[in-house]
């Protein structure tokens, strides 16, 4: 009796070891996505079973650390699929469950998304948990506006992240040129058209081509010979089956030309000589002579400036002194002095002589009678007369 429970329980405890499929706890290899902020990312969770199996729940769980809180992204229960907390309206569950497929559509992703994702199916009547895990890494923005010179081309890039391959349907792009404008169909193009052969609509027709690769979630275009009627909004439309993911990108179009430049990074700045051609040369050089030319001219002209100036003020003053003298000329007053007459005759037999003495009389002393100085020049100025003897 202990032998034959011992071969059936051996049996059970090795079966899951050996099942490839992955019915166990044991988690599968985790592959990697890098998306830019913005995007959409595609988590595929397939189990591939022969037996028919009945899904009954799915968890998407968010781990960033191992010491780091899980968080939970979306579960789906008893046929319904609720994304909880940041997630909501981001999150949705694109894989079909009756096929056992649980896949994560992420729109939006932002930095903060950014951890592994796991992956837990619980099957029905069944204990063990299917367990698939993804890697993902959220890089910067991408620019959402282009500049463009008329006449040039641009690449718009239109990305779809996916841990699977092929699976976009269909990829369309469309052009508003304002808030109420008409859209317009700028390219059209799905998974059945082979490569290089999508259909551009109406004005954009033989300048816009599909430059992705559909089978590889790519629907980039290259948009050739820009007009000024082409700026405004480019949205791209990816197609998942029956769902949808998007992506905007503004589009400015210039008139001027543009600047070309053999390279796009900056080269640091060197002091390089510089060096003049001939007819530089001779220009520096007639300045510097006609400077030094010029130069005694400036000199003689400066210092016959200045003569001129001393001459004008000393004839100025000249003529001051000369209108001062005339306004109060010095008046002198002469008056003659008679000697005494003798009859002796000299030694020699001179005659007798008269002699004149001559004093100023300055009439500002002869004015003012209060003067003494005044009245003694005055006294003195006046002589008796002569007498004879």
């Amino acid at each position: 009796m202990f032998r034959l429970l011992k071969l059936i329980v051996i049996p059970v405890i090795l079966a899951p070891v050996g099942d490839s499929q992955g019915l166990s706890d044991t988690a599968v290899s985790s592959p990697q996505l890098r998306v830019h902020v913005g995007d959409s990312a595609f988590m595929g969770c397939v189990v591939q079973s022969a037996e028919e199996k009945h899904v009954v729940k799915v968890d998407w769980i968010l781990s960033k650390g191992e010491r780091a809180v899980s968080e939970y992204v979306l579960y789906y229960y008893s046929n319904l699929s609720v994304p909880t907390g940041r997630f909501q309206n981001r999150s949705l569950l694109v894989g079909d469950v009756l096929q056992n497929d649980g896949s994560l559509l992420l729109q939006d992703v932002q930095e903060a998304d950014q951890g592994t994702y796991t992956c837990e199916i619980r099957f029905e009547s069944e204990s063990r948990v299917f367990k698939k895990s993804v890697e993902l890494f959220v890089l910067p923005e991408e620019p959402k506006e282009l500049t463009v010179h008329v006449g040039d081309s641009t690449e718009m890039g239109c990305f779809f992240q996916s841990t699977k391959k092929k699976h976009v349907t269909k990829v369309e792009w469309m052009f508003s040129s304002g808030k109420h404008a008409t859209e317009e169909v700028v390219l059209r193009c799905d998974s059945s058209v082979p490569r290089g052969h999508s259909q551009s609509q109406g004005r954009f027709q033989n300048r816009v081509n599909l430059m992705g690769d559909i089978s590889q979630n790519d629907g980039s275009i290259m948009f050739q010979t820009v007009k000024l009627s082409d700026q405004g909004t480019y949205t791209c439309h990816i197609y998942l089956g029956k769902l949808e993911s998007r992506k905007t990108i503004v589009l400015r179009v210039i008139q001027e030309e543009p600047q070309r430049s053999i390279s796009t990074t900056p080269r640091p700045k060197t002091h390089q000589p510089v060096t003049l051609d001939g007819n530089q040369l001779v220009i520096i050089v007639g300045i510097i002579c006609t400077t030094l030319l010029l130069f005694p001219v400036l000199i003689l002209i400066v210092k016959k400036t200045q003569w001129n100036k001393s001459s004008v003020s000393s004839m100025a003053s000249l003529k001051s002194l000369e209108s001062k003298e005339k306004a109060n000329p010095e008046k002198h007053v002469y008056s003659s002095i008679s000697t005494w007459e003798t009859t002796e005759e000299g030694p020699r037999g001179q005659s007798e002589a008269t002699y004149m003495t001559m004093h100023p009389v300055w009439p500002s002393l002869q004015s003012d009678p209060h003067n003494p100085v005044g009245k003694k020049k005055s006294q003195l100025g006046k002589f008796p007369e002569p007498q004879t003897f």
